[in-house]
């Protein structure tokens, strides 16, 4: 549509033009309710702008995606909807200095989880609404200047269906006509305003610290009340609102402070100031591990974080996007660590978000941390590894290197600085050298503004008696970057890995001596950024790997032993250690493995491994392997623990043999036991999962299940094992729910998507590969973005792993040099991932 992908410069013209003052919107969503005879469901917006023109120029626009425009007012003077309202934009000429738009439009309700989504609760009818904006869908519920920049006050007032409660970013109340008020809030970006509306399940508590008192609140679907554990949220909370106002100095700015878990949700949480979303997920209807309280705990943070970094400060534009989420993801990890029950939080980080980092940068599309973002459709694909993980990963290497009373002292002179405003890099640069005395333009320009992971490895010689005489570290990379490291020395002690020296060492250019170390005795394992200071690959050398292959069970530290899987990892991606070696260390390590959060990395690797890494002929082998490995470690599990939960669900995830799915079956109807595993309904829809997949549940027997779990999240993993099952019917459906229909929700395509390619099902895909060449650039154009990215990554052939398929990407990336360039990236990542598998293949068949 013209003008729904608003560029950067656009958005720099406007807002030198002018500023906002303030908005009201009314919002009517009393059509969320009952039947409709509307082809697409609406609600009426009206829109109040007050804006001032600063620039020269007498015309803007204003945006809006909506069905229709039933009026448009500007200074009292009438403007024809037809001629100014383009579906996409609302022309506007004849500005004055000072101006006051009114603009009456019939919304959509969103069913994509973009704008203002509408859910119905299969479980009891009830609708439940709430909206998600970013980076630009505020227009898609109210006509506004969609940009980060063009920050404004907003007042709120909804009318709801009766008996219903509405919640928006300011404190409300309902008033004698029945409409819901509330609070004018802060200057505030579009992006981050909110309207939560419907028959929620609310729970009550207030933060005090002091003399501040914030109002919380915890809300959920009706549905889900009785799993809700309102209180641990709070617990996290509290704890958090305890850290950042003594780190931050800054009390928290937005009054109330409500968290919303919502059902449908595309993200993991929305940063909204006062009224903060999440997806219901976190909301666990069974028996989960430590690591799942952990993630939870530590999106809480990220999003308390955000209300200073993001909502307090906000970037000017999408290029500096990292300002709020690098940092929230940081300060999510090290919240965690500082103030809650969660102290190992920096191995999760390590092992996990750091992977994330690391693949996202070495895809063709890597970026800079401050990246070139040209329009809102580059803006949506950066909310990326780079953007987050290894943003955070380089303002850990930024503690290390300009010291953390520093670092904080420059985020609090930052906060009081741009309280409200809007930024840019060299806003938090000048702060960070005011505070540290370090040169930040030069640590800048190799950490934020090139591409790109180095590779670290040690080089050492030793003397006749086996005692080090030099330790070098080796950088590789594009960029050789400045980096400050530790270096630790491993040796086996009754059994045990174990370090006895360690030193930290300034790395610069392509060969750095490591001072301190000359002398030691020889150690089994050097490990070259211990401690996990800087954002790097790690290699060893050959005594080191060799030690790994036969003792990496045996190293005590967490921290220390994640870095080890992680690089015995990021070797098996690329290519340089079979992928049935890095299967042989899960077999032999992974039983041994203290961190949940570890092992569970650590299983989706191997069955990644086994998957897409290992030679076509060792698949199976490969597979049966881990499955057996797998049943014997759940066999050997404390009875029910977390580590017994977590091998029955790599278990299930991997079962292959008759005996293993007899066992399958036998553990969901009661004539097998396991001692000490419960089987509660999320593991009965991973056990039934396999089955499905396996041809030995079909239709009628996935619907038995949904009867028992006849809920949103039973309806989803009834429709992703319905998708799942091994024929070539089932999957011509599949395809033509997704790709020839628009009416499912944004959760039910993801769920047909999941179902849809398995690897077992390699065959019965293929014919699959070529259609999708032929359909995905129809699907971008037609789709919403958000529906458009889930179907180009989740029906790309990647279980096609032949160089036909490689050949076939390549063909339609030159065939289609002109396809929207979000489009492209998108293919290339994927074209990218297809062509690593394919390397890693040949590295397995070697050993073969």
């Amino acid at each position: 549509m013209p003008g729904e992908n608003l560029s950067r410069d656009e958005a720099h013209e406007r807002a030198a033009l002018l500023s906002v003052d303030g908005y009201d919107v009314a919002l009517d969503l009393r059509s969320a309710v009952g039947e409709s005879t509307e082809a697409v469901r609406t609600f009426r917006s009206v829109t109040t702008i007050r804006f001032r023109r600063t620039g020269d120029a007498d015309t803007t626009f204003v945006d809006l995606l909506a069905p229709s425009v039933t009026s448009v007012t500007l200074n009292g003077r009438e403007l024809d909807p037809a001629v100014v309202f383009d579906g996409a934009r609302i022309a506007l000429d004849g500005l004055a200095d000072d101006n006051v738009l009114v603009v009456d439009a019939q919304c959509a309700y969103s069913r994509t989880g973009e704008g203002m989504h509408r859910f119905v609760d299969p479980e009891d009818g009830e609708v439940y609404l709430y909206t998600q904006y970013e980076p630009a869908d505020a227009r898609r519920v109210y006509a506004n200047f969609e940009q980060p920049d063009l920050k404004a006050p907003y007042r709120f007032e909804v009318t709801a269906p009766e008996g219903w409660t509405v919640w928006s970013n300011g404190a409300g109340e309902q008033g004698a006509d029945g409409v819901w008020r509330f609070a004018e809030t802060q200057p505030i970006s579009t992006y981050i305003t909110c309207v939560v509306a419907g028959p929620y399940h609310y729970v009550t508590d207030t933060y005090r610290r002091g003399d501040v008192e914030i109002p919380l609140g915890a809300m959920c679907r009706k549905g889900l009340a009785r799993h809700f554990d309102a209180d641990d949220v709070f617990l996290v909370t509290k704890q958090g609102f305890d850290l950042f106002h003594e780190l931050f100095d800054y009390p928290y700015p937005f009054g109330k402070y409500d968290q919303a878990f919502v059902p449908e949700y595309n993200l993991g949480a929305m940063e909204n100031p006062g009224m903060v979303t999440f997806t219901e997920e976190y909301i666990y209807r069974g028996k989960v591990t430590r690591a799942a309280y952990e993630r939870r705990a530590n999106t809480i943070l990220h999003e308390m974080a955000h209300m200073w970094f993001g909502d307090l400060v906000t970037m000017v534009w999408w290029d500096d996007l990292w300002l709020k989420e690098s940092f929230a993801d940081f300060m999510g990890s090290f919240a965690l660590a500082e103030a809650t029950r969660f102290t190992d939080s920096w191995v999760t980080f390590a092992n996990n978000r750091k992977a994330w980092a690391y693949r996202a940068d070495q895809l063709p599309s890597t970026h800079p941390i401050t990246a070139d973002i040209r329009d809102l459709e580059d803006a949506k694909l950066n909310f990326d590894g780079i953007t987050y993980a290894k943003g955070a990963s380089v303002l850990k290497q930024l503690v290390a290197y300009a010291g953390r009373d520093a670092f904080l002292e420059g985020a609090r002179r930052y906060f009081k600085r741009h309280a409200y405003g809007n930024t840019r890099l060299g806003d938090l640069l000048s702060v960070l050298e005011e505070t540290s005395g370090r040169d930040m333009r030069a640590w800048s320009k190799s950490w934020l503004q090139t591409s790109g992971v180095n590779v670290l490895a040690p080089e050492v010689t030793y003397d006749a008696e086996g005692r080090i005489t030099e330790l070098a570290v080796l950088q590789e990379g594009d960029e050789l970057r400045p980096h400050r490291i530790a270096v630790g020395l491993y040796r086996l002690t009754d059994g045990e890995l174990v370090r006895y020296a360690r030193v930290e060492a300034d790395v610069a250019g392509v060969r750095t001596v490591v001072d301190g170390l000359a002398g030691s005795e020889r150690p089994d394992l050097i490990l070259v950024n211990d401690d996990d200071l800087t954002y790097c690959k790690v290699r060893f050398d050959e005594g080191s790997l060799d030690t790994l292959r036969e003792h990496l069970g045996d190293i005590t530290d967490p921290l220390a032993r994640a870095l080890c899987w992680s690089a015995l990892w990021n070797l098996t991606r690329d290519g340089l250690m079979p992928a049935r070696d890095f299967v042989a260390a899960v077999l032999a390590f992974a039983g041994r493995e203290t961190d949940i959060g570890v092992l569970q990395m650590v299983h989706a690797w191997a069955r990644t491994a086994v998957t897409h890494y290992a030679a076509p002929a060792w698949r199976a082998e490969g597979g049966r392997l881990l499955a057996e490995g797998g049943l014997r470690e759940l066999r050997l599990a404390e009875p029910g623990s977390e580590h017994q939960l977590t091998w029955a669900r790599f278990f299930a995830a991997t079962a292959s043999s008759d005996a293993d799915l007899q066992l399958l079956e036998g553990l969901l109807a009661g004539t097998a036991r396991i001692d000490g595993l419960d089987v509660d309904q999320e593991l009965r829809w991973a056990l039934l999962s396999t089955l499905a997949e396996e041809g030995r549940a079909d239709e009628a027997r996935i619907g038995e299940e949904l009867a028992r779990d006849d809920t949103a999240s039973g309806k989803r993993h009834q429709v992703r094992l319905l998708a799942a099952r091994p024929s070539a019917a089932v999957k011509a459906q599949a395809w033509a729910q997704v790709v020839e229909s628009d009416t499912l929700s944004n959760a039910l395509v993801g769920a047909v998507i999941a179902g849809f390619a398995q690897p077992s099902q390699r065959e019965l895909t293929a014919p699959y590969a070529e259609k999708y060449f032929a359909v995905i650039e129809r699907i971008w154009a037609e789709r919403s973005i958000q529906i458009g990215m889930d179907v180009v990554r989740g029906l790309f052939p990647a279980l096609q792993d032949r160089p036909e398929t490689l050949a076939a990407t390549d063909a339609w990336l030159a065939e289609h040099a002109d396809a929207a360039p979000a489009l492209r990236r998108l293919v290339l990542e994927s074209r990218d991932d297809l062509a690593r598998a394919l390397r890693a293949q040949e590295c397995d068949a070697l050993e073969g």
